[in-house]
Parts: C-alpha cells; structure tokens; sequence
C-alpha cells in the first residue's frame, strides 16, 4: 500500500512542481535582448513622432514636406522593424505555451491513470468493515497498520484531487495563453503589411513632389495654387467601405461631421478609424456570404454565447436575412487555424453584443428606428460614440488612447494597441489636410 502510494506520488504531484520551475536560460536570455531591442526601436518612434509634430507646426514649405516625408518613412522602416520583432518574440512565446502545453498533458495523462489505480484501491479496502479487518488481521499491530494505510490513501487522494484541479487550471490557463498570443501575432502580421504599404506610398509621394518640383520652392508654391483644382477630385474619391456599398469622400465626410456634431469627436478621427476598420485584414466583411460554406456562415463564425442572439434580433428587427449579411472572419494563423471569432458587421466593425449596447444611442441621434450597423450614417455614428467614451475630444493623446480602446479595448496599451492607433492617426492627418483644404476653398 505504502510503495502504491510513493509511486503515485512520484508520477503525479512531483511532475506537477517539475514543470512549474522549468524555466530555461536561454530562453530567457533571447527574450531578454529581443525585449532591449523592442526597447530600442519604441524610443526612437517616439522621438521620430514628435519631430513630425513638431514639423507640422511650422510654416509651408518644400523643406518642411520633404523633412516630414523623411521622418514618416523613417518612423515606418523603425515600426515595421519593431513589429517584426514582436512577432518574433511571440512566436517564441507560443512555441513555448504549446511544449508546455503537451507537458501538462502528459502530467495530466499519467496523473489519469494513477488517480484510477488509487480509486480502485480505496474502493477495495473500502469494501471491507473495521471487523472484517480485524478478523482477517488477527494480529494487532497488523490490524493498525491496515487502518492507518487507508486513511493515509484518503489523504493522498484528497491531495491528487486538489493538485489535479490546479494542473487543469494551469492547462486552461496555457490554452487561454496560447490563443491570445497566436491572435496577437495575426494582427501585428496584418499591421506590419499594412505599414508597408504606408512606406511604399510615402515613398512615392517623396518621388512624385521631387520629380514636379525638381527641388525648387518656386514650383512647390505653384502646385499649392493647383491644390484649389483637386478640391473636385478629394470630393469625389471613393471612400471604401466592408460591408456596404463604396461612397464618395464628399458623403463619407458628411456623416462624419454629422456624428462629429453629435459627439464632440473630431470627424477626421471618424474617418481614420472606419477607413483602418476597412483595411485591417482581407477576411473583414467577407464571411456569412450567399455561396459560402457553412464553416464561413454567421453560425460558425461568431461566438455562439455572445454575439448569436443579439445578431438574429438585430436583422430580424431590420427585415434581414441574417444568411445573407455580410459580417468578418475570424482570423487564421500562419497555419491556416481559426483564431477567436469574427461577426463583426459595417463600416464601423462592431460584433453584434456590442451594437444592441448603443443601439438606442445612435437611434437618437440618427432618428434611425432601428438603427443599421451596415448603413454607413448610422455606423459613422456608432463609431463617433464608441470614440467619445473611449475619451477621444481634447487632445491628440487622447484620440491616440481612443483608437487604441477601439481595437484592443482594456489591452489599449500594448504594442499592438498602439501600432493601430499610429496608424489611425496617419491616416487621420491626410484627412485632415483635405478637410482644410475643403473647408478654405468653401470659405472664399
């Protein structure tokens, strides 16, 4: 009985605190300079930010827009490097989770097989009365020793039982662990191509604004006279949308000035966050389509206990047939493994539990009775009021946090979270620049 339960003691509980102190040195020391060097490249985006803030405050000039196209390529080439040294370190990171992962399996397998081997034994000795014991031990002291054996065995298994829940903790944990982490390593791929797609554009610009000028400050004036001749042109840019149909920048702006006037958020921001929303990834507004097969309909793709029941009222009030409306995938890894849920639905990407919270919100505001999250002026809305209490009005910091709250809610503060509200905030600076430039022509 006693070596019965060294032997359970051995394969289960001591493999348990094995695996909580493994801790390798290497992969400390790796996370440790990737860690310095992410380090590194935040101070010196920060410093390249604020020298473009800086520039944009001075006076119009050829120099002044080239140095501020230097310093955006700059701080691109420094984020797109720094990212990529998130993903790196996130894939060490999930590397890590999935050994430990299969290690508590193991742990958790042997431990199965001890538990039962100790359940048959208690059940056995369970059996017998304290007088059957003692007439089949005549012997006293053997007598004893049988007593004390099995109320040793009910301890040892109480303590199986508690370090078994803790070891299936410490898995959901791990599992928990290892989804956000392989979410997180998606999004900063897609952030990352996307940036380089930023840099590709500044980088044109930078050629184009040389190549018509030839470096002079006399013929840069003259293309600021030509911006008033683009004022036609910035009207009618298509504003893309997923989910609904493309509209001109000029409506795109109306509704962002609408939700703007409503919500004291500044329409640029409107539009930059709608426009990130469009571009984040190629899956978004591309599930729960008419041909689609059923892993990519709503059924599959949203969280059942969160998002279904608000999704069927929504289209049902609306008159829609939830199979045919479109809504985002969930993300996939590099493997092709689906990564959390998608279902969130319009321009202004909100999952279905988050839209019946401002449904009566926006419905004020809009006059909309119901409200529609794939009609663009009520999603312009909805997206000015998640800004506004995500404390988006009185200063470019605060827009930046808002952004941020956007996409990653209380994770705000991550590298992740800030990668996507610079770039919001790119995007909400060229926005900007044509509202001006709208705005002045209209004023003379």
């Amino acid at each position: 009985m006693r070596v019965f339960i060294q032997f359970f003691i051995g394969v289960f509980i001591v493999p348990l605190l094995a695996f909580a102190q493994a801790n390798p040195s290497l992969v400390q020391e790796r996370r440790a300079q990737l860690e310095a060097q992410l380090r590194f490249f935040e101070q010196e985006i920060a410093q390249t930010e604020a020298r473009v803030t800086e520039k944009r405050n001075e006076a119009e000039s050829l120099a002044r827009d080239i140095a501020i196209i230097d310093e955006n390529i700059k701080l691109k080439r420094l984020t797109i490097q720094a990212r990529t040294l998130s993903i790196k370190k996130l894939e060490a990171q999930i590397e890590e989770k999935r050994e430990s992962i299969l290690e508590i399996e193991g742990t958790v397998a042997r431990g199965k097989v001890s538990l039962a081997e100790l359940l048959r034994q208690l059940n056995e000795q369970d059996k017998h009365s304290a007088l059957e014991l003692a007439i089949e031990y005549k012997d006293l002291a053997r007598f004893f020793d049988a007593i004390e054996s099995f109320y040793r065995m009910q301890e040892t298994m109480q303590l199986a039982v508690r370090d078994f829940t803790l070891l299936k903790q410490e898995e959901e944990t791990a599992r928990a662990g290892l989804e956000q982490d392989r979410r997180e390593e998606v999004e900063f791929r897609t952030l990352v191509e996307l940036e380089r797609k930023n840099l590709e554009a500044e980088e044109r610009t930078k050629q184009n604004l040389l190549k018509i000028t030839k470096g002079k400050e006399s013929e840069y004036r003259k293309i600021l006279g030509d911006k008033q001749k683009a004022a036609a042109s910035i009207r009618s840019q298509l504003f893309l949308l997923q989910g609904s149909p493309a509209i001109s920048f000029e409506k795109a702006l109306e509704y962002a000035n609408f939700a703007s006037n409503k919500t004291g958020v500044r329409s640029a921001l409107i539009l930059g966050v709608i426009a990130q929303e469009s571009e984040l990834g190629k899956n978004i507004g591309q599930c729960n389509l008419p041909d689609d097969a059923i892993k990519y309909k709503w059924q599959s793709v949203m969280k059942p206990s969160r998002d279904h029941t608000p999704f069927l009222a929504i289209t049902s009030e609306l008159g829609l047939d939830p199979n045919l409306m479109p809504v985002s995938c969930p993300m996939r890894d590099s493997r092709g493994q689906q990564i959390g849920w998608g279902g969130a639905m319009g321009p202004a990407q909100f999952i279905p539990s988050t839209w019946v919270l401002y449904k009566s919100a926006i419905s004020e505001r809009t006059g909309s009775n119901p409200p529609n999250p794939w009609n663009p002026r009520d999603a312009f809305m909805a997206s000015g009021l998640l800004l506004r209490d995500n404390g988006a009005a009185g200063s470019r910091e605060n827009e930046r946090k808002a952004a941020a709250k956007y996409f990653a809610g209380g994770n705000w503060n991550s590298t992740l979270g800030r990668t996507y509200a610079n770039q919001v905030l790119a995007k909400v600076d060229a926005y900007q620049e044509q509202i001006d430039l709208l705005q002045s022509l209209a004023q003379r």
